[in-house]
């Protein structure tokens, strides 16, 4: 008979396990404290603390009834992998495509996403990143709510949903990138305080009470947050984690908790011989974040980089709102800092904080370890509106954009649609069955919006579900004007990326950036190319430094033009850029 066991240090005097109607007691642990175990038939199960009522395992892989519902196993080593699929790349030198599987195609499943891989290969992308795919009640949402850190939502496909996109992927050679969240629990269907201390009022987050990681307990706590990480990567043949905002992960401890689960990730990587890889979303600006191990850091692999995105969006926008303020004051100074010394925040003053932020970014010749990226579903589904970039620039300016990350000695990240100016929005929604909660995250969203001066009729709400429906990509605009000229662009520009090691050269010490605050006008220098970029209101001819050989790719009018014997220079049109060759 299968062996059930359960880490519930809270159960006063027993712990039963009902299996499909039947109760049977486990037994307390004699060398585990905490841990109770014990033998009962196949089928699907719950605990029961004390005579409590029936709770979800919280390993639980699969949750065929909803996060509140019995547990099912899941036989991990039945899957029919395919044989001929990749190993695995590292991931310096890579693109990746963050995508929301719910939204990415009408029908919102792992086997609808799959149909449309052939597109991110056509793109050139390397890696897909999923947002989160652990259960949360209802059916829709962005994930970040998630319950159960060991299951996969089943609306979405469930477990072998999953198993069947990684594999598809794998086969037609892009990897797979999960995004995992350790820091909160979703506010409904969390079930783990009933079993023990997994949080503590010791320290406090924008969630609440946060997990434990520190205190009493934490040591189980610990190994359930690295023990899912490792499921993911193992049994799903996940090629690497997205950790969200770390710096939520409060630890006082010697040995912080994302240097334990870097160090179990590495021991994965040698012995599945699978180069696995940790990324994190970090908005502390320190190096400390990707610096190795055995140099006293946490040893993820890179991090996302807010800062290189604030300072586009600024120069793109005009944008200065919020956080976007420091930016603002002189965007494209903030711009070429960001892609010569990564952090635009470095021990800097920050008006939005209220302090001085970050320190240097360290070392300059590991520019991959940040993430360079236009838009994200943050930086999109967190607006009023969900709206994109596109909504407000023109062609030209998105693919100024464009070519400024997919030429940056960052990793550079694309979200789902922007490849072609995607004109959907994606927008907060939320589908919580308990009435009490949808109401107040409806009302929640309202007024955190009508505080920055919107009207709360002008708010979307986000359990209706249209707010869903308007998030869905439209696959028939990348085959229509002004779409597919924008989708070739971004081709051309992976492409470009992938032809000519340059443009992808992780050397921030090795990037110039030249630049006009007041004509609009950015150059970029990265070996024998410069990325001309004109965000002035008019025509303007940009200096080289030398002479061009050939203009090698452009997206609006872009003409060489002599500047006497000191070199040339290369005339760009308004909104528009140009990769040249000198």
């Amino acid at each position: 008979m299968p062996r059930y066991e359960v880490w519930a240090p809270n159960a006063a005097s027993r712990v039963r396990v009902d299996v499909n109607g039947f109760a049977y007691e486990l037994a307390r642990s004699t060398d585990r404290a905490g841990w109770w175990c014990g033998e009962a038939p196949a089928g699907d199960y719950a605990f029961r603390i004390d005579d409590g009522p029936p709770l979800p395992d919280p390993r639980s892989a699969r949750q065929p009834h909803g996060p509140d519902g019995p547990s099912r196993a899941v036989d991990h080593a039945g899957f029919p992998w395919s044989h001929s699929g990749r190993l695995g790349r590292a991931l310096p030198g890579a693109v990746l495509y963050e995508l929301h599987v719910g939204t990415f195609t009408a029908r919102g499943t792992f086997d609808a996403a799959a149909e449309r891989l052939d597109h991110l290969v056509e793109l050139g992308v390397d890696f897909v990143e999923l947002m989160p795919v652990c259960p949360f009640p209802g059916r829709h949402g962005w994930g970040y709510d998630g319950v159960s850190l060991w299951a996969v939502h089943e609306p979405y496909g469930g477990p072998e949903g999953l198993k069947r996109f990684v594999d598809a992927a794998h086969r037609k050679g892009l990897g797979v990138v999960l995004d995992v969240v350790h820091n909160h629990l979703g506010p409904s269907g969390n079930h783990l305080p009933a079993y023990g201390p997994y949080f503590t009022d010791r320290h406090h987050t924008p969630w609440g009470s946060a997990v434990n990681l520190d205190a009493p307990g934490s040591d189980e706590v610990r190994a359930y947050l690295i023990g899912s990480a490792l499921a993911w990567l193992r049994d799903y043949r996940i090629d690497g984690l997205r950790l969200d905002a770390v710096h939520a992960l409060a630890d006082d401890r010697a040995l912080h908790f994302l240097e334990e689960l870097s160090a179990e990730v590495a021991k994965l990587a040698v012995a599945t011989n699978r180069p696995l890889f940790l990324i994190a979303e970090s908005d502390l600006n320190t190096p400390a974040t990707t610096a190795p191990r055995e140099a006293g850091g946490r040893g993820l692999t890179a991090q996302w980089s807010d800062d290189f995105h604030h300072a586009l969006h600024c120069a793109l926008t005009g944008e200065s709102q919020g956080y976007y303020g420091d930016f603002a004051r002189q965007p494209l100074a903030a711009l070429a800092k960001t892609l010569t010394r990564g952090f635009f925040h470095d021990g800097t003053w920050s008006s939005f904080r209220g302090r001085t932020h970050g320190r240097p970014f360290t070392p300059l010749g590991d520019g991959h370890r940040l993430l360079g990226y236009l838009q994200t579903h943050d930086q999109v589904g967190n607006r009023a509106l969900g709206d994109r970039v596109s909504t407000s620039l023109s062609p030209g300016r998105l693919a100024c954009g464009a070519a400024l990350v997919l030429t940056s000695p960052f990793t550079p990240m694309l979200f789902m649609g922007e490849e072609w100016g995607a004109a959907t929005p994606w927008q907060y929604f939320t589908d919580h069955t308990d009435p009490g909660l949808a109401e107040a995250v409806r009302q929640g969203r309202r007024r955190e919006f009508t505080g920055h001066g919107w009207a709360a009729e002008a708010v979307p709400d986000p359990q209706e579900p249209a707010t869903l429906l308007r998030s869905v990509l439209d696959w028939t605009e990348p085959h229509r004007a002004p779409h597919t000229e924008l989708l070739a662009w971004y081709r051309r520009l992976i492409r470009l990326r992938r032809e000519r090691p340059e443009l992808s050269d992780p050397d921030l010490g090795a990037v110039r950036a030249e630049f006009d605050e007041e004509a609009g006008w950015l150059v970029v220098h990265r070996g024998p190319y410069r990325i001309a970029v004109n965000l002035g209101p008019q025509e303007a001819v940009l200096p080289l430094g030398a002479v061009a050989r050939e203009v090698v790719a452009a997206f609006g009018a872009a003409t060489p033009e002599g500047t006497g014997t000191e070199g040339t220079a290369v005339r760009v049109a308004a909104d528009a850029v140009a990769v040249v060759r000198v």
